[in-house]
């Protein structure tokens, strides 16, 4: 997994390393990236700034999640 954000203001959370071969409007400015089996690939966020507050981004992994 990665979370990526561009200097364009786009927010990347890719899931999987999978091709992208179709996509999804979730939203306004909220974009999921699909494989060839219709699984989410990435999930894009445009103009992430304003509606993403970095300084409180937080990632969390439960114990016993990640081997």
């Amino acid at each position: 997994m990665m979370i990526e954000l561009t200097t364009a203001d786009v927010l990347i959370i890719r899931l999987r390393d999978d091709e992208v071969v179709d996509s999804v409007d979730l939203g306004e400015g909220v974009i999921a990236h699909l494989n060839v089996k219709g699984e989410v690939v990435e999930i894009e966020i445009l103009d992430a700034s304003k509606s993403v507050d970095f300084r409180e981004l937080v990632l969390r992994i439960p114990s016993g999640v990640v081997a």
